[in-house]
């Protein structure tokens, strides 16, 4: 008699919490409003109309309205399938050919294959269609066990001596997305900008354990040897600017360097400038590499004396290129290569007469007053 009662008071509190116009939903990690749609069989437009105050990115803990729609299909630890003949399955209201090859874990097609019929007649509540029997009726998981892909908005405060490079690199970006999420950094990157970056949950958490006081992104691409230093000949500048400088990222590296230096062609030559507002030869060789926290000296003579010489024919994108201009004795001139083809060597620099410009070692000025080429970055 007591069992009967508490069976009775169950159908009844089943009934009542149906009849609720609106079912209350707790947020949890991974969601969104179609995996939440898809969970209680609903659209995710009714959601967001039922919820009309709740903000585009959902937050953990809160609660969503999801219109009842007296089926609600919760997610339970085990389900087990309801037939009785091994290898069939007997439709059920709302349950669509997707739904289904997933609790058999088979795919649409093969459910088609066998079952010509579904192709032109659909699914009918009573139906009986067959499994493939290789199949196997698989537990549905809660919702965080489920691999969801999702993107996330992480809000970045630019810190002292950072880079669009290293920012971007941290979270899985090349600058050219960063800027397109960020247009006002196009032109320059000041102490204290607000980013907002989207990127996966994934690579947001790894960048956020890897976050240091200083630079973190450049402790793991960046290691400078304290001995050893290799540098060219008649070298007198200081250590930290004289050495080669080893990357892991090296063709990536040297890709947005290149990229980088590019977008300064048609930049007015200006005497000392090192910014957009005009560029000397080794002040756009300065303002180029210091965006991926590499510094260089001042001048085109110092920068001559860093890094390796290499023969001419052995010149690689990423490579100074120097050059005695005007008949001077010493260096006076500098860019940086950009590509090497059949003997010729193209490289970007700020020329007093041109500003910002592409040259070639095939051009009879600079075949006449080339100097040398000197390697400052090497892959480990």
């Amino acid at each position: 008699m007591v069992f009967r009662l508490i069976l009775v008071l169950f159908f009844f509190s089943v009934s009542a919490f149906s009849q609720e116009k609106y079912i209350k939903h707790k947020i949890s990690k991974g969601e969104n409003l179609t995996v939440i749609a898809k969970k209680y069989g609903v659209k995710a437009k009714d959601i967001a109309e039922a919820n009309p105050n709740a903000p585009k990115v959902l937050k953990l803990n809160s609660i969503l309205l999801i219109p009842n729609i007296n089926q609600v299909s919760e997610m339970k630890p085990t389900e087990t399938v309801s037939n009785t003949t091994p290898g069939v399955h007997e439709i059920q209201a709302k349950e669509t050919l997707w739904g289904i090859s997933k609790k058999y874990n088979v795919s649409v097609d093969d459910l088609k294959k066998a079952n010509p019929s579904l192709e032109t007649e659909g699914l009918r509540i009573g139906q009986q269609i067959t499994i493939p029997s290789k199949s196997i009726a698989v537990s549905e998981k809660p919702i965080d066990d489920l691999k969801i892909v999702t993107d996330v908005e992480v809000v970045v405060e630019v810190q002292p001596k950072e880079t669009k490079y290293a920012i971007a690199k941290r979270y899985g970006l090349t600058v050219a997305e960063l800027e397109k999420q960020n247009p006002f950094i196009k032109g320059k990157l000041p102490v204290g900008y607000v980013l907002k970056i989207r990127t996966s949950k994934e690579k947001a958490d790894a960048a956020q354990a890897l976050i240091q006081p200083i630079n973190p992104i450049l402790k793991d691409s960046l290691s400078v040897p304290n001995q050893n230093v290799q540098i060219a000949e008649n070298s007198e500048i200081k250590k930290d600017s004289s050495t080669i400088i080893r990357v892991s990222n090296h063709s990536d590296l040297i890709n947005q360097l290149v990229m980088n230096a590019t977008e300064n062609i048609g930049v007015r030559y200006r005497s000392g400038g090192t910014t957009r507002a005009g560029f000397d030869c080794s002040g756009l060789m300065i303002s180029t590499f210091s965006n991926f926290d590499i510094k260089l000296p001042r001048s085109s003579i110092e920068q001559s004396r860093i890094g390796v010489k290499v023969n001419s024919g052995e010149a690689q994108k990423g490579d100074l290129i120097f050059f005695r201009t005007n008949g001077r004795r010493q260096i006076n001139h500098v860019g940086m290569v950009i590509e090497v083809a059949d003997g010729e060597i193209k490289f970007v620099h700020s020329s007093t007469h041109g500003g910002v410009i592409i040259s070639s070692t095939k051009e009879p000025y600079y075949e006449r007053t080339f100097s040398q080429v000197n390697r400052v970055l090497e892959k480990i």
